[in-house]
């Protein structure tokens, strides 16, 4: 189990700051190994992510962008606002938000645990949201001004979007429509911003690792600057291109797991770019921390049986969480292994 107070990260820059003071200049911990270059990767423009229409909602994709989802443009594009005035604050502000090494709430980098690994090229706000007890009052910001006001009301949205999907989806698997809404209890949402600046080794550096979310469903805003989120796709990475005011649906373990694979999650990173910023809203909407999950019997065949285990979420969360970042590494937890 990693303690906050044993991890030992070593010094990490702030990514904004270490670009306005030296703007050529990558530390050689920024720089992946060869394996990991963006440059070196298999990446497909031919491939597109679908454009699912929430009025007419017969998609079963595990990665899509939404559209006619509900949410008025007017608020996204004030979270957007608040969200970039609060990056571009001075440092000196920020870091009165500190994320501490080991935990996920805060300003700073989440999921470094050594002096040795290899850091992401992006600065990072993450909040507790939804229950009341997972949120953390003193690292919601209170500049800019209406930035808790702002994100409470975004997120009361992006809740009911979340709820209409996992409606939709349990139809789309023939089961109660209610199965998933009703199981999730008082269910967990939480935020992460990403803000990228620009890197002068592209391609070489990683914007964030490659990994899948341990939520049931992420629900992704990009700013339409520039093109940085890929999802792996046949051994391939797709750029997903942003469209304005829609929105990134991605699943994750969670639902792999509760639909015994039907779904996968989706492995997804971001690449940095030469010349443009970047900026990501993503929120993750999960089941409350005690609801124990495993496979849905109606979704369990005779011929296939449980591919995953019985696990408590809770459980699952404070593995996901203290863990880095690597492909869909963190899933190896709920599968069951091969028996002899």
């Amino acid at each position: 189990m990693v303690v906050p107070g044993e991890v030992k990260i070593g010094h990490v820059d702030d990514i904004q700051e270490l670009r306005r003071a030296q703007p050529s200049v990558v530390p050689k911990r920024y720089v992946r190994e060869d394996d990991e270059q963006p440059v070196r990767s298999r990446v497909c423009t031919s491939l597109e992510v679908p454009i699912i229409d929430m009025e007419k909602l017969d998609g079963d994709h595990d990665d899509e962008l939404v559209v006619n989802h509900g949410i008025e443009e007017g608020f996204l594009d004030a979270m957007e606002a608040v969200t970039r005035e609060f990056f571009m604050l001075p440092l000196e502000e920020k870091e009165k938000y500190p994320m501490a090494p080991g935990t996920i709430q805060g300003y700073g980098h989440a999921f470094v645990f050594s002096e040795e690994q290899k850091l992401d090229w992006c600065n990072m706000l993450a909040l507790g949201v939804e229950p009341a007890f997972i949120r953390n009052p003193n690292l919601w910001p209170t500049t800019p001004e209406k930035f808790s006001e702002t994100l409470e009301l975004y997120s009361s949205k992006v809740r009911i979007l979340c709820q209409k999907l996992l409606t939709h989806m349990a139809c789309t698997l023939g089961i109660s429509s209610n199965t998933f809404n009703r199981m999730f209890g008082e269910a967990v949402q939480a935020v992460r911003m990403n803000y990228y600046p620009p890197c002068a080794r592209s391609d070489s550096v990683l914007g964030l690792s490659s990994h899948s979310d341990g939520s049931a469903i992420t629900v992704l805003q990009q700013d339409t600057a520039c093109v940085g989120l890929q999802v792996l796709k046949n051994d391939m990475w797709v750029p997903v291109k942003p469209l304005p005011h829609a929105l990134v649906i991605n699943i994750g373990d969670t639902l792999e797991v509760m639909t015994n694979g039907k779904y996968k999650s989706v492995e997804h990173r971001a690449v940095t770019n030469e010349d443009e910023e970047r900026l990501s809203i993503v929120t993750f909407y999960a089941p409350s921390y005690d609801v124990v999950l495993g496979p849905l019997s109606e979704l369990v065949t005779h011929d296939e049986g449980s591919k995953y285990k019985t696990y408590n979420h809770g459980e699952y969360s404070h593995h996901y969480v203290t863990n880095r970042l690597q492909g869909k590494k963190t899933l190896e937890f709920a599968k069951i292994g091969p028996t002899t």
